[in-house]
């Protein structure tokens, strides 16, 4: 039955918009606009966690052996102090008049084995008193030898370079043996105590590269290296020791803090794309490749073997090249051996959403 004029103008007139509404779907589904990027080859290392604990590279808590009176305290709290600089003096005077007598003794010894010998020269004293004036000079050194050896208990001096804590003494305070009197830390590098399961400790060698933060520094990042591996694993952890060093020369960094420590294993330099770009299909994986040639921008799929993954990355072990381009944004579109339209190319400098405002 044929439908009147009227209808039939009306339906020509609805079915032309239709038809070009089809084509533009048609033409937008066969030439999606993409933004690319390129792979790149960089370093890449496989992470292994721990956690750890700081410790100075010298510590020390300072005591005295001798029981007398703090005379003097050359140290302010917290304060940097050099190997061989004098701390804590105690009351000597006795020991520094001993100290004056002995060598007063010393001295009229050596002037009697000066004479003794003078007259022997001459034959005029027998051979054994000038023997017995050296010897009872020699045992006038050893006196000296020996207070002087008592005396330096009463000196408190630094055995290494660092940076004294608080003081718990005062002057006049009597001390005992033993007693504590102030701790000394080296703190220009400090040692970090971790431990890791023992099926790793063949990926671990001295010399390993790692990282460390901390809560007290969240933004900071602390790199060292491995310095010592234990010699025995743990029989109830399975796990064993490493210490690493790392330096400290802001000196933020205080013993018997905790860190956390990402040791930087098997480096390598390998391929890496964003994660983004990455088409799972069951346990295979594509990356669509955007091939350029003499004006004209095709797509194709390919299919790639992954590594490990991090922070949005992902490594390619195969089916990728350095400098290939490849779909980052788009994806959802982009079907094989499609045209395509390339927006632009995200890098370090140039972001997706930048690309995309520009396109506007």
């Amino acid at each position: 039955m044929l439908l009147p004029f009227h209808r039939r103008r009306l339906l020509r007139l609805t079915l032309v918009p239709l038809t070009l509404l089809l084509s533009c779907v048609a033409l937008a589904q066969s030439a999606p606009s993409v933004i690319g990027t390129r792979a790149i080859v960089t370093t890449w290392s496989d992470p292994l966690e721990a956690l750890g604990t700081l410790r100075a590279d010298e510590s020390v808590t300072l005591s005295t052996t001798v029981t007398d009176i703090v005379a003097e305290i050359n140290f302010r709290d917290g304060e940097q102090v050099e190997e061989g600089q004098l701390l804590i003096r105690l009351e000597d005077a006795e020991e520094q008049a001993q100290l004056r007598a002995s060598q007063a003794l010393r001295e009229e010894r050596r002037n009697a084995s000066n004479r003794a010998s003078q007259l022997q020269e001459r034959n005029l004293a027998a051979r054994a008193d000038v023997e017995d004036s050296q010897s009872r000079l020699r045992q006038a050194d050893a006196d000296i030898q020996a207070i002087e050896a008592e005396l330096a208990n009463y000196q408190i001096k630094a055995p290494f370079s660092g940076r004294v804590g608080f003081r718990n003494i005062s002057v006049g305070a009597l001390v005992t043996p033993g007693m504590d009197l102030v701790t000394l830390d080296k703190l220009d590098v400090m040692q970090l105590d971790f431990s890791v399961p023992e099926v790793f400790l063949g990926r671990l060698s001295p010399g390993l590269m790692l990282n460390a933060t901390t809560a007290a520094y969240p933004d900071a990042l602390f790199s060292g290296e491995i310095a010592t591996i234990g010699i025995r694993v743990d029989p109830v952890t399975r796990s064993v020791s490493v210490r690493a060093d790392l330096e400290n020369t802001d000196g933020r960094l205080r013993p018997g803090m905790l860190m956390e420590v990402i040791v930087q294993q098997r480096v390598r330099d390998t391929v890496v794309i964003p994660e983004a770009a990455i088409e799972p299909s069951g346990d295979r994986h594509f990356v669509m490749l955007i091939e350029q040639s003499e004006g004209s921008t095709r797509l194709a799929r390919r299919e790639v073997a992954i590594g490990e993954r991090r922070n949005g990355e992902v490594e390619i072990l195969e089916g990728l090249a350095a400098n290939d381009l490849i779909v980052f944004h788009g994806l959802q579109l982009a079907r094989d051996g499609q045209e395509a339209r390339l927006i632009g190319i995200a890098d370090d400098e140039t972001g997706i959403r930048a690309l995309l405002e520009a396109d506007r």
